[in-house]
């Protein structure tokens, strides 16, 4: 798989298309949060494309600046903002309350990694093919249980099909992102989620009314 300036650039151009047919869909304000994430994605995948460019060393202050706005979406808003779209979406009332717990502890992690992202430099380096970003944080395995949680766990409680099918694959990536390419994980596991955000489509069929949306 070629990871570049042009895979990113071409991800995060598909993307935006699907996420505005997405976002054209949904029915109900509830839903945006969850229709907006190819969008974001798409965004995301564009700033990497930009930092791509800046590599080697062809404008510091511009890769320093895109590095951190990288990260924001990876560290930040994924652990933060997955599970509260997923909660605004559920009507099933054990499974809000489930979600809920998700969300606060998606909040903690996004709040805790956004603290050092703030306080202590983080830098991106192409090694291999892929960017790496080294970002220096502790309990790093409890952290790590915890984005998985936010991110992708919570997605299995939901009562809506194509939103579990969903959290299913950006698990099985996740889980195969770490095994493979560990040392690149933040950015390899964000592309494969990115790519695989086109699912959130099928949550918002052609059709009004959106039945059959849950199981």
């Amino acid at each position: 798989m070629c990871f570049s300036a042009t895979a990113s650039f071409t991800a995060g151009a598909a993307l935006l298309i699907v996420g505005t047919v997405t976002v054209r869909r949904a029915q109900r304000r509830v839903e945006l949060p969850f229709a907006l994430i190819p969008v974001l994605f798409g965004v995301q995948q564009l700033i990497e494309g930009g930092l791509w460019l800046t590599f080697p060393d062809k404008a510091p202050l511009l890769n320093t600046m895109l590095t951190h706005l990288y990260s924001l979406f990876s560290h930040v808003l994924w652990p933060t903002y997955v599970p509260i779209a997923i909660l605004l979406l559920e009507p099933t009332p054990w499974r809000r309350r489930v979600l809920v717990a998700i969300s606060i502890a998606g909040a903690a992690v996004g709040l805790y990694l956004l603290y050092f992202l703030l306080s202590l430099p983080i830098v991106s380096q192409v090694e291999g093919q892929h960017i790496s970003y080294f970002s220096p944080h502790f309990y790093i395995v409890a952290v790590m249980i915890m984005y998985v949680l936010g991110t992708c766990i919570s997605m299995l409680f939901s009562s809506h099909k194509a939103v579990r099918l969903f959290g299913v694959a950006t698990f099985v990536a996740f889980v195969a992102t770490y095994v493979f390419y560990a040392a690149w994980l933040i950015s390899i596991w964000c592309f494969f989620a990115a790519a695989l955000s086109f699912l959130v489509l099928l949550h918002f069929p052609r059709l009004s009314g959106g039945e059959g949306r849950s199981a």
